[in-house]
């Protein structure tokens, strides 16, 4: 399609062989019905890995350190649509995988609105994913989830693009479009893929859940409601099983409360 580009940035300090394996493969398929564009903010050899290992599938644009105070993902974002024209642009996370099909929907979609968010889902499903899931599922339940893509017309953004002096840049970017007047249609029936980070990354990534929650009142609430019922939880089975196993009530109610 002529008509859309699907901007990836990307920024990782070390070559990481597999990883870029996997998405090259992505996006050699990816190619074949879209303009691919990577805006890439690795250091200069890795860069250079990444642009040799996808070849022609996808155009590689050099995207310098953010300046202080700016989301490295929003300023990639801007450096890859400056160097782009098509009307229709595909913005998604290096985790995730869209198929033909789904990609097609939403494009589609854009008839009647001017971006359009699916709604991630995790494959394959490790066990933190399954917990990462449980928060999506809560987030669906009370407003929406935040995903790593979302499909929107050029012209929602205008030509200064959206703020990259943000934390959230997927909450600043529906604010931009909705403040020029646009509308935004969240279409939980898409479903995107999207690969599941490492333990040790998904560790890291509660500080970002954390202020996601801050933005999304009603749900931050529902959320600390958990707390006193998983206290309510623990007491039980320890005054069922004896005082002397408070830590494996604990771990014994964690671990049902995931798994639900």
């Amino acid at each position: 399609m002529a008509d859309v580009t699907y901007v990836l940035p990307l920024r990782r300090e070390q070559p990481d062989e597999p990883a870029t394996a996997e998405l090259s493969a992505y996006l050699h398929d990816l190619a074949r019905h879209v303009e691919v564009v990577v805006a890439d903010g690795s250091p200069g050899p890795v860069r250079e890995r990444h642009a040799a290992a996808w070849g022609g599938a996808a155009r590689t644009v050099a995207v310098g350190p953010p300046p202080p105070g700016c989301n490295g993902k929003v300023v990639g974002v801007l450096a890859a649509l400056a160097a782009t024209t098509a009307p229709r642009v595909v913005v998604a996370d290096d985790d995730v995988r869209w198929d033909a099909a789904t990609l097609d929907r939403a494009l589609a979609a854009l008839d009647d609105a001017d971006a359009v968010v699916p709604q991630n889902v995790f494959d394959p499903l490790p066990w933190h994913a399954r917990w990462d899931t449980a928060r999506s599922l809560v987030n669906r339940a009370l407003g929406h989830d935040w995903a790593g893509t979302v499909v929107l017309r050029r012209d929602a953004l205008g030509p200064a693009g959206y703020d990259a002096r943000v934390l959230s840049e997927n909450l600043e970017l529906e604010r931009t479009v909705r403040a020029r007047g646009g509308t935004v249609a969240h279409r939980p029936d898409l479903l995107v893929a999207r690969r599941p980070p490492s333990t040790r990354k998904f560790v890291e990534q509660r500080v970002r859940q954390a202020y996601d929650s801050f933005a999304q009142p009603v749900r931050l609430v529902a959320e600390l409601a958990l707390a006193p019922l998983l206290a309510a939880c623990v007491v039980g089975v320890v005054r069922r099983r004896g005082a002397a196993h408070p830590t494996a009530a604990l771990r014994g109610a964690t671990t049902r409360a995931v798994a639900a």
